[in-house]
């Protein structure tokens, strides 16, 4: 009997908790920050976290080119929470900045309706002309390995990239708190002085449907779209491996290509490879036959890839029906794609053994693409994530140096693909 009063003064000295202050799962605190775009990177960023509660879409931006920590008053602009979506459980918020200036470290703060504020976070929008250097990170298939993940996303912070590519299959099952956790665990792109990595996203087939991709990245409804850099230096093309290939997808691509002849470089994005370099895929025919005309037809530089959990980098081919000629495809060094990838971001790795006469070189490990491009060159190396709490940082001043400790997978075919520029 004298348990059970005791039970019940607990219960209720906690609800008088409670409502003096405030129910703990509607706390308007400020988490899961991430950014993106969808329009022009020199002059606007997309700015998106969870703001816990309904109640967020009161929360306050402050951002200026100057760093006033956390004396938010000081900040000269303010925008409030434009778009709140309640999705996966939380309330992704969405703040939409424009009419930046280009190549400028911008710093914000985000003021919770309870006057809590977050964590002072900057990010730098990209040079607008065409004579930039860019720094660029490309992988995917985190899944929910979140040793592995975490490792590669750390690499993220030390690095300093320009941006993030990411070809899906973040989680394994689309659920809400597999979600949350890699959000969680997404901040560990984040550096120690607050600089955040913008990530351009694309669909995975362990994303269900594609609201997980649009919703929590305020990405286009249909998550394809294309991003331009550095005026006409590069063009991204984000496409949909998980919806229908052809139709408005197809007439969307080729109406893309067509206006992009004078983007010095392109890059295509997008989750499920042509040509497996796994014995446990299946050929993507349907892709094949879609897009890799359309590639080789505008120029297409670099596809990245993801889904098999293997690595792969391919010479520059294009596709071909003549006998003799693997899988659809024949080297051509002058004019062909270089096809890479295919994820091991932390998803579970299968081996490498369905090699073609064009693979470059192909392993099994943990990976991600480093990318560092001109007008004149692009330079991608392979890099091996598992060791990088022991790799050093790199500064804004450094950031196309090699930092030691970082382990560039050096196949016998080299360590360094390298793209020369055909404009």
């Amino acid at each position: 009997m004298l348990i059970r009063k005791l039970a019940v003064i607990s219960i209720l000295v906690a609800v008088s908790s409670f409502i003096a202050n405030g129910w703990p799962w509607v706390q308007d605190t400020v988490s899961k920050v991430r950014l993106t775009w969808s329009e022009n990177p020199s002059t606007t960023m997309k700015i998106i976290w969870d703001t816990k509660s309904e109640n967020g879409k009161d929360q306050v931006l402050f951002y200026d080119t100057i760093d006033h920590g956390d004396d938010f008053y000081a900040y000269r602009n303010k925008v409030k929470v434009q778009k709140l979506t309640l999705y996966k459980s939380m309330f992704n918020a969405v703040v939409h900045l424009r009419e930046l200036t280009p190549n400028t470290k911008y710093y914000f703060i985000i003021r919770a309706t309870d006057g809590k504020l977050s964590k002072r976070y900057w990010f730098k929008t990209i040079d607008d002309h065409e004579e930039t250097r860019l720094s660029i990170i490309a992988g995917g298939d985190s899944r929910n390995n979140r040793t592995p993940r975490v490792a590669a996303n750390k690499l993220v912070s030390k690095l300093r990239a320009d941006f993030v590519l990411f070809g899906g299959d973040m989680t394994s099952l689309d659920l809400s708190g597999q979600w949350k956790k890699w959000f969680i665990d997404w901040d560990h792109t984040i550096a120690a002085d607050g600089r955040i990595t913008p990530v351009i996203v694309a669909r995975g087939n362990h994303e269900a449907r594609n609201e997980s991709i649009s919703k929590l990245f305020d990405t286009a409804s249909g998550v394809y779209y294309s991003v331009s850099f550095g005026n006409d230096l590069l063009k991204v093309f984000v496409l949909n491996s998980e919806i229908s290939i052809n139709g408005d997808q197809l007439v969307w691509l080729r109406d893309e290509l067509s206006q992009s002849e004078s983007s010095i470089w392109k890059f295509a994005l997008y989750h499920r490879p042509m040509r497996p370099h796994t014995a446990k895929k299946s050929e993507n025919d349907r892709i094949y036959q879609a897009w890799a005309p359309l590639f080789y037809e505008h120029g297409m530089n670099l596809v990245v890839e993801s889904d098999s959990h293997t690595v792969k980098t391919t010479y520059p081919v294009k596709p071909s029906h003549e006998d003799g000629h693997d899988e659809g495809f024949v080297r051509d060094d002058e004019r062909g794609s270089v096809y890479t990838g295919e994820g091991c971001w932390g998803a579970p790795l299968r081996d490498n053994n369905d090699d073609k006469s064009w693979t470059r070189s192909s392993g099994s490990f943990n990976q991600f693409k480093w990318i560092h491009l001109d007008r004149d060159s692009v330079e991608m190396r392979t890099i091996a994530v598992d060791n990088a709490f022991e790799v050093s940082s790199l500064s804004d001043d450094n950031r196309f140096a090699i930092p030691s400790n970082l382990k560039v997978w050096t196949p016998k075919e080299g360590a360094v693909v390298t793209l020369k520029s055909r404009n």
